[in-house]
């Protein structure tokens, strides 16, 4: 099985932009940066959503041509098209990378963070005075 990838020519800014606005996916693009040496299991990503929401966000990353999938019998392996990205458009992706650092690999805690803080402000705001 064959699946689409555009070619390095076919590679679009605003799309690699467009694409690369969603945390998820830049997390996921952090995390084959710091692992570029490897394919990567597509089911690593699981920690970030569930099984179709990370299906969506790799399609979106492959068809905008920012990561190869290679289909190996069930498994489908991730790896990022630095080459192909350099080429087209010279340190973008380091750029990308560079902001991508700060943001954690397990989007679920930054989740429960966000959850708590929201759980603080709402009992600050029950005792205030309206």
């Amino acid at each position: 099985m064959s699946l689409f990838h555009p070619s390095a020519e076919q590679i679009d800014l605003a799309t690699v932009l467009s694409v690369l606005g969603d945390q998820t996916r830049l997390s996921i693009v952090g995390y084959l940066a710091r692992n570029e040496d490897f394919e990567i299991n597509c089911s690593r990503f699981l920690d970030l959503g569930s099984k179709t929401n990370i299906s969506y966000h790799l399609a979106k990353l492959r068809e905008a041509g920012i990561t190869r999938t290679e289909v190996r019998g069930v498994n489908r392996l991730i790896s990022l098209r630095r080459a192909d990205l350099d080429a087209r458009f010279p340190g973008l992706l380091d750029s990308i990378l560079a902001s991508a650092a700060a943001i954690p690999f397990d989007m679920r805690e930054v989740a429960r963070v966000e959850l708590r803080q929201l759980e603080r402000d709402g009992e600050a705001t029950k005792g205030s005075v309206g």
